[in-house]
């Protein structure tokens, strides 16, 4: 019997659902930041074995928002809990469950399909406090499944996986065997720019940031050439990201291109470019044009 269907990863800004999702992978498919709210679209991931496929939904979290990105991100979060099979609910060891863990929480008991408890980042914690968390979680909520693990370095993830497919029914291969992602290779390329923007830049400059493809080509030899614009909000802000005779936009574009020649699978020859849009996060028709829509 085969077995498939659609599942959400849903939880606050920087719990590790991207993380989560790239180590059920082992491909690097999200980007991952120490920063939170880095995932801005909920991308479709498809995990596809011998009786089984997977089609991951990894949500912005949900968050107060404070701009039209904001609201953008936290709708798509809420909508993808509708229409789902199942829902991994991903939190972190804490001595107390926080505000916007139960208000997420109370819009899952509207759910009608199984929700997991996954306790993250618990080799950063104490087993005391891990097992305090996982008291608190289980009697505010009932979990169909609950299971701590580490996204980082793996560790349960095996186990959660054929949880996962014990919860699934039977159904079709909705997406080809050899697909891993729905999105589209220009979305990656630019995810993964502004992935390294967030690592390297200082803490005010990188959710200002937004990345544009100008051009991706493929020459007769195979090799990409990718033209890409970092957007940002601040004239202040267009000289940090440039850096000091332009080391920093040097380094993201170094980073961003040995990431995005193991994606595509072939040598890439990137230009990045550095452009003041103000309060882009505002713009309705500047939010279309960079693909929030």
């Amino acid at each position: 019997m085969f077995k498939s269907g659609f599942i959400t990863i849903i939880g606050r800004p920087n719990v590790g659902k991207s993380t989560l999702l790239n180590s059920i992978m082992g491909e690097k498919l999200s980007i991952v930041s120490c920063k939170p709210q880095t995932t801005r679209n909920n991308i479709q991931t498809i995990l596809t074995e011998k009786d089984f496929q997977l089609v991951f939904v990894d949500t912005p979290g949900i968050h107060k928002p404070k701009h039209k990105l904001g609201e953008f991100m936290v709708k798509i979060a809420q909508d993808s809990i509708k229409e789902v099979d199942l829902i991994l609910f991903l939190t972190n060891p804490e001595d107390e469950i926080g505000k916007g863990d139960m208000y997420i929480l109370e819009q899952l008991k509207e759910c009608n399909v199984p929700v997991f408890l996954v306790l993250n980042k618990i080799d950063e914690n104490t087993q005391e406090r891990v097992a305090k968390t996982l008291d608190n979680y289980s009697k505010v909520f009932s979990f169909a499944e609950i299971i701590p693990i580490s996204a980082l370095k793996g560790k349960n993830v095996d186990e959660l996986k054929e949880l996962m497919v014990k919860y699934m029914h039977e159904g079709p291969k909705y997406y080809p065997e050899d697909m891993i992602t729905d999105q589209q290779e220009r979305f990656v390329v630019a995810e993964t720019i502004r992935e390294k923007a967030l690592r390297l830049l200082s803490q005010e400059v990188p959710h200002g940031t937004a990345v544009e493809i100008i051009s991706m080509k493929k020459d007769e030899k195979g090799m990409y050439h990718i033209d890409a614009t970092i957007l940002c909000e601040k004239d202040s802000h267009k000289g940090i990201i440039i850096g000091k005779n332009g080391s920093m936009l040097k380094k993201i574009s170094t980073y961003a291109r040995q990431d995005i020649e193991k994606f595509l699978q072939t040598r890439v020859n990137l230009k990045l470019w550095v452009k003041v849009k103000k309060e882009w996060r505002d713009s309705s028709s500047m939010l279309k044009e960079l693909g929030y829509k």
